[in-house]
C-alpha cells in the first residue's frame, strides 16, 4: 500500500509570525536618511579630496551616484504611493 497523497500525522503546524510593525515597514524615512547620508558622505569627501587631497576620487563619485540613486527613488516612492491609494493591481500596498 503506497502513502502517497495521505497526510502525515507527525508533521506539525507552525503558526505564521505576528506582522511586522509599520514603523519596520516604512520605507520613505530609510530613503529619506539614506539619501541625506550620500550626500554629507559626498560633501565630506568632495573637501577632504580637492582641499585636502586625501581621498581618492573614485569614493566621491560612488557617493555621488548613491545620492543620485536616492533622488530617483524619491519620485518612484511617490509614484508607488499614488498608485496604491488609487487601488492598482501592480502597486505596493504598504507604503
Amino acid at each position: 500500500m503506497s502513502d502517497v497523497g495521505k497526510p502525515d500525522a507527525r508533521i506539525e503546524t507552525q503558526k505564521s509570525p505576528p506582522p511586522l510593525s509599520g514603523r519596520l515597514l516604512a520605507l520613505p524615512p530609510l530613503v529619506y536618511v539614506g539619501t541625506a547620508a550620500w550626500f554629507v558622505a559626498a560633501c565630506v569627501l568632495a573637501i577632504g579630496h580637492y582641499v585636502f587631497d586625501v581621498f581618492p576620487p573614485i569614493w566621491l563619485w560612488t557617493a555621488l551616484v548613491g545620492a543620485g540613486l536616492g533622488l530617483i527613488g524619491f519620485p518612484i516612492m511617490a509614484w508607488q504611493r499614488r498608485a496604491s491609494r488609487r487601488g492598482a493591481r501592480g502597486a505596493q500596498r504598504i507604503l
